[in-house]
């Protein structure tokens, strides 16, 4: 009589439900910062106060999708699934940080652009960035062969870096452009800046410094232990078919 296959407990590190509990703190608190105790900005009011989540979360998916090159260069170089799941998490925590990026910046620009959207280089960069990424997901999904999956996959997720630097960098590029640079100049022609704004940096610094790092790490690290529970599973559905 074959032996019956068992899912093994998988408890949470007890840093993972720290840094959890490290984050959703971090997360109100800035918050606060942002909707309370920086100012109110003399020209465009209180939609100003929503780039406290518009930059950090872009800088937030430039991290996640860092994570994603670093697990690809070195499951290309190792073979272990380990560093697969690390890049899966990469881009999955990194695209919903880029959707949020998106959708705050079109519900600021509705009010000072007079528009949810226009063809502004930063905006269609960041979109077309969005699309890459959604792609890999799209294209990993639609392949069944794991070893396969795994190396297409880690090649295609370095290259997609490329987007992220491209819109990073395109306002320095691509001076025709009405988006605001929030540190340093902005272009001449850019509508929407707040440099006279209180409290501006008491506020985004502790939101950026919390997006960088605690909330696409504890995120993505969840997002780790969710894929390794579905190859387990996956593992023994495939045990239980074969007895």
């Amino acid at each position: 009589m074959p032996t019956q296959a068992r899912l093994e407990p998988n408890p949470q590190p007890r840093l993972l439900r720290a840094l959890t509990v490290l984050t959703a703190v971090g997360f109100l608190a800035t918050l606060y910062l942002g909707l309370f105790a920086a100012g109110t900005d003399i020209e465009q009011g209180q939609i100003q106060r929503i780039f406290y989540i518009h930059m950090p979360s872009f800088f937030g998916a430039f991290t996640a999708f860092g994570a994603t090159v670093l697990g690809g260069i070195l499951y290309l170089a190792r073979k272990q699934a380990a560093w697969d799941r690390i890049a899966l998490a990469g881009v999955e925590v990194g695209l919903a940080f880029s959707l949020i990026n998106l959708l705050t910046g079109a519900i600021w620009a509705r009010p000072i652009w007079n528009t949810w959207w226009t063809w502004d280089p930063r905006l269609t960069s960041a979109a077309v960035m969005c699309l890459i990424y959604a792609a890999y997901l799209m294209l990993r999904a639609g392949i069944d062969d794991m070893s396969r999956k795994r190396n297409f996959m880690s090649v295609y997720g370095i290259f997609s870096f490329v987007s992220v630097l491209t819109t990073l960098f395109i306002i320095r590029i691509v001076p025709e452009t009405i988006h605001p640079v929030i540190v340093g100049a902005s272009p001449q022609n850019a509508q929407g800046s707040f440099e006279a704004t209180s409290g501006v940096f008491m506020a985004l610094a502790p939101s950026m410094l919390l997006w960088l790092t605690l909330m696409p790490l504890t995120l993505m690290w969840h997002r780790y232990r969710l894929e390794t529970r579905r190859e387990a599973i996956d593992r023994l559905k495939f045990l239980t078919l074969s007895d």
